[in-house]
This record gives structure tokens, sequence and C-alpha cells, in this order.
């Protein structure tokens, strides 16, 4: 019997593992998802604060100050915000005086203004909705016929729009159906009502 020694294996005998590389925590890109989570909260609270008082409620403006510089000028609030009350990057909505309903809503947000230490805004209001195949039957230049003939429609869906924008630039919206009224089908996103949170954003510019 012969025996034979055993060859060395060759690297290409072996299976080869490759252990792909690590990528670096994208830090930029986490404290903006963090930013949206933090603005997708703070619109579902305002506009659950307001859904909690009913329906057919006029317009309602809030003005958003940084929770750590109203406990600074007010140490008392501490106690009541808690940890909130020590983080810079949380929002404190202050409900503003009625608006004018007396003046249409693009009119009141071009006169619009805010102090320098206002970090954001929010504004709740109701519209109702039709589907397009009415839009041919609603008077033109009437606009208390045009409200009635939208309010005694048999289609109609009244719904709750809630914006909120910063100074900064960042923007969220929630939309609400009196049909569907519960939290759970409010939909949630930056351009849900583009429109309507442009006008506001308009009066930080």
């Amino acid at each position: 019997m012969t025996s034979h020694d055993a060859e060395p294996l060759s690297p290409d005998d072996h299976d080869t593992v490759v252990v792909p590389a690590t990528d670096a925590p994208d830090e930029a890109g986490l404290a903006s998802a963090a930013r949206a989570m933090r603005l997708v909260e703070l619109c579902r609270e305002i506009e659950k604060h307001v859904a909690s008082q009913g329906w057919d409620q006029p317009a309602r403006m809030f003005a958003l100050a940084r929770t750590s510089e109203l406990v600074a000028l007010e140490p008392a609030l501490a106690g009541v915000l808690g940890a909130e009350g020590h983080d810079k990057e949380s929002l404190t909505p202050i409900e503003q005086e009625a608006l004018d309903i007396d003046r249409p809503l693009d009119e009141v947000l071009a006169t619009t203004t805010w102090p320098d230490e206002v970090a954001g805004a929010a504004l709740v209001l109701e519209r109702i909705v039709l589907p397009p195949s009415a839009e041919g039957a609603l008077p033109d230049d009437d606009q208390d016929g045009l409200e009635a003939t939208a309010a005694a429609h048999p289609e109609r869906q009244d719904v709750r729009m809630a914006v909120v924008v910063l100074r900064e630039g960042g923007r969220m919206c929630a939309l609400r159906l009196r049909s569907h009224d519960t939290d759970a089908d409010v939909l949630v996103g930056p351009d849900v009502v583009p429109r309507l949170a442009e006008a506001l954003g308009a009066t930080f510019s």
C-alpha cells in the first residue's frame, strides 16, 4: 500500500465568505425622520384635541412655541410638562383668538404675521367636499347660494383638515371624514392638503 502526502488546498478549494461593510449610521437621515415623526404626532394631537369638541366648529389657529422656552419663562410649567419641558425639539400649541369669520380665509392668512419667537403654526378647519359630478349644479357667483347648495347635496362629505407648518419649512397635514369619525381613520401626511399648508406657511415669509 502506497501512502501519499496530502497536497495543500489551493485558495479556490475554500468557500469564500464575504462580510459586507457596515455603513455608518446616516445621522442626518435619522434626524430628519425623527423631526417628521414629531410633526406627525403634533398634527395628530392638535386635530384630536379639536375633534374631541365635536363637529360644526369655526376655524381655529394655534401658534407653536418651543416648550423649553415656555418653561424658561414660566418655571411652574416644568411640573406639568415633565420631560417635554427640557426637550429643545418639543413644541407646544397655543390657541389664538377666534378668526374673523366675516372675511375669507385667504385674506385672513394674507394679513397674518408671527413674532420671531413663534416656531410654527397650526390651523384646523372644516369644509364640505362634493364629488366632481356635482360641480355643474353649483352657482358661480353666489357664495351664499354655493354654501347652501353644497350643504344640501346628498353626496356631501364633511371633512376636518389640520395643518402644521414650521418656520424652518417642515409641514404635516391631517384629514378626518365625518363619515369615518375615528382616530384610526385620520389620514396624515405632508401633502394631504398641500394648498392649505402652503397658505399657512406663507404667513412666515
